[in-house]
């Protein structure tokens, strides 16, 4: 529009938000909370990754491929990794009541040809369509994750992981001892 006398940018909005009752605008409202949230993530972290378990997958399978390269104990260590990074498409796919390990071998599939050939380059981008319970390229569908929000959730999972094999004590309960105040309370049946 000529003459427009609007800023081309905006600095502040206001949303207002109804609903049928408290619930449903509680409801509404922290989704769209959630939404900025997200919008927000991508703007700090500048780039996005493809979503629906794809990175998981593309990482698992690189991750089972380099671990046969490695003829130490190390690999087992790597190898379990990977298999655990496969949670994620897992849950996904439980979660929307499909078949999870048919979908994940076909997910897997496809990570690990567009790994190892390249004319199947394209398959890169493969994760979950949990809509129509397929493998599709989640890119061009518009399913994307904030680069940020992926590399900080697996930094923190391995942390975590590594914490916890770190603990090098055993915590053992002593058996529950009868209660002595009342004599056979121990062989009471009920």
């Amino acid at each position: 529009m000529a003459g427009d006398s609007r800023p081309k940018s905006r600095t502040c909005a206001t949303l207002i938000l109804r609903g049928a009752n408290d619930t449903m605008l509680d409801e509404v409202e922290r989704s769209v909370h959630d939404a900025l949230c997200v919008v927000n993530r991508v703007l700090e972290s500048k780039s996005v990754v493809a979503g629906g378990g794809a990175v998981e997958t593309a990482v698992s399978i690189y991750l089972e491929h380099f671990a046969t390269s490695i003829s130490s104990r190390e690999q087992l260590a790597i190898a379990e990794f990977a298999k655990a990074l496969l949670a994620i498409p897992k849950t996904l796919a439980s979660n929307a009541a499909l078949d999870a390990t048919d979908l994940i071998a076909k997910l897997r599939a496809h990570h690990n040809n567009s790994q190892t050939k390249t004319e199947q380059n394209q398959w890169k981008w493969a994760g979950l369509d949990l809509l129509n319970g397929t493998i599709r390229d989640n890119r061009a569908a518009g399913v994307l994750e904030p680069a940020m929000s992926k590399i900080k959730s697996i930094k923190f999972a391995t942390e975590a992981a590594i914490t916890i094999l770190r603990i090098d004590d055993l915590i053992k309960l002593n058996p529950d001892k009868p209660d002595h105040k009342y004599p056979g309370a121990d062989h009471m049946e009920y």
